[in-house]
């Protein structure tokens, strides 16, 4: 099989310095891959052979579309293309958002189906472990639909469970007290708006973020709202915030089921919202897994092997 590349095409761009991305993928496939000036010969089992070609033709596409090829990338579309699961032009070539220079999206098919069920639904719920992009792709989402004018506003809140009772003994304002537990919002959405646009944002209220305790009593209209951490909501909280959506709003619920910090006797409100939730038109669940971390590959490992032993305990419970 021959895949001729464009003559505008650079060879370095698609093959890695000291054909680094070349080596991943004939390490990847079953088949011998010759490349002599912009012409590549693949040859090897058929079935394999044509694999290897749909990827360089999807490398290429990435290419055209203005995407730097890298190793994770490159990596992500050889085990897209080996699952049979999507093409990565699908996949990593669904740019939500373009901060800071380099286009924000998805990593993976999960990540994909996600990004794809906070457009479609009004409520979308996204269960998985750290690292697998909940709050990022939600803020991304959410700064995307700002600008086009989708919403007027974006708000963004977490229960800030760790404080609990100890929080009036903290130093300084009710927000400098807060602001440790909404850090990781402020710093998605720094890199999505920039140091100077966030301010002023903010200023306008057109961003809000604060705690979940905030949100009582309120009717939110036009507006993109994340509910983050969502694991250390109490069922009254979550029930409160759900009921919390106005005309014209848009919400996503992000959380991890194993990393509960609720106190002893506090069940999660996260935990059972599915079962009270589930077939109602307008409300999507998305469940990402290891496969969908988008961290170092030993976060995958650690997330997985957690996964095994919580099966495994609970099995000899059930005995």
């Amino acid at each position: 099989m021959k895949i001729l590349v464009p003559g505008d095409q650079s060879m370095v761009a698609l093959l890695g310095q000291r054909d680094e991305l070349l080596k991943l993928i004939e390490a990847a496939f079953d088949s011998v891959i010759v490349v002599r000036g912009n012409e590549i010969t693949i040859t090897g089992p058929e079935e394999e052979a044509e694999r290897v070609g749909v990827l360089f033709e999807e490398l290429l596409s990435l290419l055209q579309r203005g995407h730097d090829l890298t190793a994770s990338s490159v990596g992500r579309s050889i085990e897209l293309i080996k699952g049979n699961e999507a093409k990565p032009t699908d996949v990593l070539g669904d740019v939500l958002l373009t901060g800071r220079g380099r286009g924000i999206s998805p990593k993976t098919l999960g990540q994909k189906q996600y990004v794809d069920a906070m457009r479609r639904a009004t409520l979308t719920f996204a269960i998985g472990p750290a690292g697998t992009g909940k709050t990022y792709l939600a803020v991304a989402t959410a700064v995307r639909a700002l600008q086009d004018k989708m919403v007027s506003r974006i708000i963004l809140t977490r229960p800030a469970v760790e404080a609990g009772e100890r929080l009036g003994f903290l130093p300084g304002t009710l927000y400098e007290k807060i602001d440790p537990y909404m850090k990781p919002l402020y710093d998605a959405l720094f890199e999505m708006t920039g140091a100077e646009s966030l301010p002023r944002l903010m200023e306008r209220g057109t961003v809000e973020v604060a705690p979940l305790a905030f949100m009582r009593g309120r009717t939110v209209n036009d507006s993109f709202i994340i509910l983050d951490e969502a694991q250390n909501t109490t069922p009254e909280q979550m029930k409160m915030f759900l009921t919390r959506l106005g005309f014209g709003s848009k919400a996503v619920v992000n959380g991890d089921v194993t990393q509960i910090d609720l106190p002893n006797g506090h069940g999660s409100g996260l935990v059972i919202v599915q079962d009270i939730l589930s077939g109602i038109e307008g409300i999507e669940f998305c469940h990402l897994g290891a496969r969908d971390v988008v961290r170092h590959k030993i976060v995958q490992d650690i997330v997985e092997a957690y996964r095994l032993f919580g099966e495994k305990r609970a099995a000899g419970a059930d005995d």
